[in-house]
């Protein structure tokens, strides 16, 4: 577990997904159930204006709220929506 957890901070890759499970023990107590939509929240590849903007399939990455760009923590944490 410990060289797993290592290898895990040391990665420069999975960013956000960093960001919700920084600690790999911690993450394998958790019962979470593993769906499309939530992996592709938690890796950064939700449909979110921000990543479409991204791929320039829409123009603006603003969320409609119009406080922020929509990305994951925004929804998340920010958005009144």
């Amino acid at each position: 577990m410990k060289k797993w957890q290592t290898e895990w901070t040391k990665s420069t890759k999975g960013k956000i997904t960093k960001d919700f499970f920084p600690d790999v023990k911690e993450r394998l107590n958790m019962n979470i159930n593993l769906t499309p939509y939530f992996t592709a929240m938690v890796t950064g590849h939700g449909k979110t204006n921000s990543y479409l903007h991204r791929f320039k399939i829409i123009k603006a990455p603003t969320c409609p709220c119009g406080n922020s760009d929509q990305k994951i923590n925004h929804l998340i944490f920010e958005c009144n929506l």
